[in-house]
């Protein structure tokens, strides 16, 4: 059902780099780039990962309360990644860790400020 979540970015050279190093590991790469707005995801027919100067060209700001979440297939590959974002500069929202019995996730915020979670269920 989704297709895309699109989040502010300030640089971006600097939020392409961030996000497609960061989501390599789970097989993504930067799909379409049309200069403002590039869209990273494993495929044209899965959900993406879209980054954009924002159209009225206003500073980019994240919204309280918004936040991605990607699926990171395995608790370990959650430790991966939550170590991996803050390793390349991302901030702590959160470490990898079980939240309640179903769901592990590890909480950061990009360079930006845009709020994510790696998570597993089950």
């Amino acid at each position: 059902m989704i297709g895309y979540v699109t989040i502010g970015v300030s640089d971006m050279e600097k939020a392409k780099a961030f996000w497609t190093e960061l989501l390599e590991p789970l097989g993504a790469s930067v799909l379409m780039d049309m200069g403002r707005i590039a869209r990273i995801g494993t495929g044209m027919d899965q959900p993406m990962l879209a980054v954009c100067i924002p159209y009225d060209e206003a500073p980019a700001d994240h919204g309280n309360g918004n936040m991605i979440a990607l699926a990171a297939g395995s608790r370990e590959n959650v430790d991966k990644l939550y170590a991996k974002a803050i390793e390349m500069g991302a901030t702590d929202e959160g470490p990898a860790g079980e939240r309640m019995p179903t769901f592990y996730g590890g909480y950061f915020r990009d360079p930006d400020g845009n709020k994510a979670v790696f998570y597993h269920m089950g």
